[in-house]
Parts: structure tokens; C-alpha cells; sequence
């Protein structure tokens, strides 16, 4: 080989090689800044788990169904109605490991997965949560006024 066909060859290597930088230019961002923007999460995604007070009617099925028994259910039993009553609910999520079982099992409906996901925090005790806890309402990513959502960010790059 002459020198003139090796130094084609090398342009020719770099143009191509430049041609893969400039394709993956036009491609949108794969990582996100988390604290300040979130993935929008699918349907099935199994976050924080949401517990209703009111409807629950402490029949330990969550207990018996989840793979570590990890619900804490206190209840009395109340004669003169002849039903349980809930008197403490607690669920520590440093153990748990979201399965989704009790969600599935429950006959009253009172728990469901959320779609929130950072439960990271300084202090583990607080992720030991009781039903005041649990209650409290899940706040969606997307009605989230200070995080910027993924979809939100490709909207306005394509306008």
C-alpha cells in the first residue's frame, strides 16, 4: 500500500467515526438530574405503600401473605360488636422489600402502591412508618410544581 491510500483510508475511518458523534448528538439525554427531575413511572410500578385507616378491618391478611411478615397489626376485639377493631398499624421499610403481595391480597382494598420512590432519608427510624404515616397522600411526580418531570423537559425541547 502506498502512502495516498493509507492516508485515504484514515480520513475515511475518522469520518465515520465522526459520523457516529454527530448521530448520538441528536439523541435526548439517557441520565437525569435526580433531586430536580423525576421519571414519570409506569402503571404497574411499585412504590410507597398508601394505607387506609378507615377501611381496614384487621384481618391480617397482609401479614400472613408477605414474604417476611413484616406488618406490625395491633388490634382489640371488641365484644359487644363482635369485630376487631385496629388499633395500630406499622409497616418498616428498610425491610421491606415491595413486593406488592399485600396490595394484591387485601379483601378491603386499604392498601395500594404509590409512585413515589425516593424514601432515602438520614435518620433509618423514619422509615419505620405507623398508619398516620402510611395515610398520608401520595403526592403524583407529575402535580409535583418543584420537580421538572422528563416529559416536561422533551415537551419543551420540541417546541
Amino acid at each position: 500500500m502506498n502512502y495516498g491510500h493509507q492516508t485515504v483510508l484514515a480520513v475515511r475511518y475518522i469520518g465515520q467515526g465522526f459520523m457516529i458523534t454527530l448521530s448520538h448528538a441528536n439523541r435526548l439525554p439517557v441520565t437525569i438530574q435526580y433531586p430536580y427531575e423525576k421519571l414519570i413511572t409506569l402503571e404497574c410500578f411499585r412504590g410507597r405503600i398508601h394505607f387506609e385507616f378507615d377501611k381496614c378491618i384487621a384481618c391480617e391478611v397482609c401479614v400472613r401473605v408477605c414474604p417476611i411478615d413484616l406488618p406490625i397489626v395491633d388490634w382489640k376485639f371488641e365484644t359487644d360488636i363482635r369485630k376487631k377493631r385496629l388499633l395500630n398499624y406499622n409497616i418498616d421499610f428498610r425491610i421491606c422489600i415491595f413486593c406488592g403481595n399485600w396490595v394484591e391480597y387485601c379483601p378491603t382494598n386499604c392498601l395500594s402502591m404509590t409512585e413515589e420512590y425516593g424514601l432515602s432519608t438520614y435518620d433509618c427510624h423514619e422509615l419505620n412508618c405507623n398508619q398516620i404515616a402510611l395515610g398520608r397522600l401520595p403526592m403524583s411526580v407529575i402535580d409535583d410544581y418543584t420537580i421538572r418531570t422528563i416529559l416536561n423537559s422533551i415537551q419543551r425541547k420540541t417546541q
